[in-house]
């Protein structure tokens, strides 16, 4: 049943306590987490994505997935802030709705979090295969997309995922300082883009602003449907939460780094989506009947076969700049990403990494998958079962599916923690909360309902994949969580 084994905070606390991460984090580094996580395939990439399913109303699409993503942080601050434990919304939603629907979250998050570093794998891989391609040194076609996208297999998507998995055996994840430099190189490469392409802008490209119109339920087309898929690029902000375990004065430093890195990511986003629909336009490819054709299908591949179009471009933002003739500042950018963006399927796996540690601890998962290396200490086991489905998954399938299967169970999680706010507000109202979600009785259910908005205006394959997921899910907790459980055995480890 629905609140069947609530596990109640404080016990959270003190079992997080018995076996607690180092607190070492501050304000400025859990803001640069969140930039890192969140700058990444969605802007570099999934710009040519969302123009094909809205045109230049894609900027409207960054606003509506903003402003869902602005809802769902400030529900995020007040239970981060109140639980700096690790697990985000799986161990939420464990304290307040149970464990059966905290166990559907955490295998929710790993669409979130797994599929999340493939896509970026993919997104990797077209900005490093473009950057081959203009210097005469491009992979063959069938090596360079995956099946679905009109290839064979996406070879250098696959090497990063295992590279990365490497890195992460390894302990490289933990320099924090490498990643304040990536993220610095992010920054500055949409800087450069935002500089070169604004002057270039012309009101023509903007007409007609929203070719397929604001779309409809499941369509996976039009503003809602390219801000379903657009989400992603917001997709990464929660990873400051996760890091709540390992943060200084988390009570008052999670909602810093969550809003912080949010804010400053916004402002970016609609810069560049500005610079790029105004610079070359971004109109929808149509097929024989007149119709947007989907992104990421064998007629979308085969009609933008040679095309100069940004919304047949694997590499956005470096396309644009090129065909604006600043091809130097074109591959410089490609290159910024191709040395930037690893650093997001880092950030993403080494999350999940997190999620499954927290739900090993709390007996839903084999203790084995959260044996440690003896000689780097790290979590080897169940990180290289991770990176070993990211990189197929990055070889086989196209950015812009895995993008939204990102989504749903990203936007599921997300609906979890702005109701789990409320049902804390009923519940413990004396539990103390040193940041409380401004207006609660109206923020969390306009996330909650912007969440559905969005998770429905996905297309019906990624919803059928997520329902499929969820109930493999409920199946493996039937088979082993509801017995292994410490909380239901009264086994909480030492």
């Amino acid at each position: 049943m629905l609140f069947k084994r609530v596990k109640p905070l404080d016990l959270i606390l003190a079992t997080a306590e018995k076996k607690a991460l180092k607190r070492q984090l501050g304000p400025v580094q859990l803001t640069m987490l969140g930039i890192g996580a969140i700058i990444g395939t969605g802007i570099f990439v999934l710009t040519a994505e969302a123009g094909q399913k809205a045109g230049p109303g894609m900027m409207v699409a960054f606003v509506v997935a903003a402003v869902v993503c602005a809802l769902a942080a400030l529900a995020y601050a007040e239970l981060a802030s109140m639980v700096p434990v690790a697990g985000s919304a799986y161990t939420y939603t464990y304290g307040v709705m149970g464990e059966r629907l905290a166990w559907v979250v955490g295998w929710a998050l790993v669409l979130e979090y797994t599929i999340a570093a493939s896509t970026v794998c993919v997104g990797w891989a077209g900005y490093v295969n473009g950057l081959l391609a203009s210097h005469g040194m491009g992979l063959p076609d069938f090596l360079r997309v995956g099946p679905l996208d009109g290839g064979s297999f996406n070879l250098l998507a696959f090497l990063i995922g295992l590279a990365i998995t490497l890195l992460l055996v390894i302990g490289t994840s933990k320099s924090a300082m490498v990643n304040t430099f990536l993220v610095l190189i992010k920054v500055l490469a949409l800087t450069v883009f935002i500089v070169l392409a604004l002057p270039k802008t012309q009101d023509a490209n903007f007409h007609p602003f929203t070719p397929n119109g604001w779309g409809s339920p499941m369509g996976g087309i039009g503003v809602l449907g390219a801000a379903a898929s657009i989400f992603f690029a917001y997709v990464g902000f929660d990873a400051v939460s996760t890091a709540a375990e390992e943060t200084k004065n988390p009570n008052r430093n999670i909602p810093i780094g969550l809003i912080g890195s949010l804010g400053v990511c916004t402002i970016y986003y609609l810069l560049v989506s500005y610079g790029a629909i105004g610079s070359v336009g971004a109109q929808p490819v149509l097929g024989p009947d007149g119709v947007a054709l989907q992104p990421g299908t064998p007629e979308m591949a085969a009609a933008c076969k040679g095309s100069e179009a940004l919304v047949c471009s694997k590499e956005a933002l470096a396309h644009v700049l090129r065909v604006l003739h600043h091809t130097t500042w074109g591959d410089l950018v490609g290159a910024a990403a191709s040395i930037a963006l690893p650093s997001v399927i880092l950030t993403m796996t080494y999350g999940q990494t997190r999620i499954f540690f927290t739900m090993a601890r709390d007996g839903l998962l084999p203790g084995s998958l959260a044996k440690i290396h003896p000689r780097y200490h790290t979590p080897y086991v169940i990180t290289l079962i991770t990176g070993i489905f990211v990189s197929l998954f990055g070889a086989l399938f196209p950015v812009g599916a895995l993008a939204d299967i990102t989504n749903s169970g990203t936007l599921f999680a997300f609906m979890m923690v702005a109701l789990g706010v409320l049902i804390l507000r009923v519940t413990q109202p004396e539990r103390p909360r040193s940041f409380r979600t401004p207006m609660a009785w109206v923020v969390c259910p306009l996330a909650v309902l912007g969440c559905l908005l969005l998770f429905f205006n996905l297309s019906t394959k990624t919803l059928v994949v997520f329902f499929a997921w969820a109930a493999v899910g409920l199946v493996v907790y039937q088979l082993y969580g509801v017995r292994k459980s410490h909380l239901a055995n009264g086994t909480e480890p030492d």
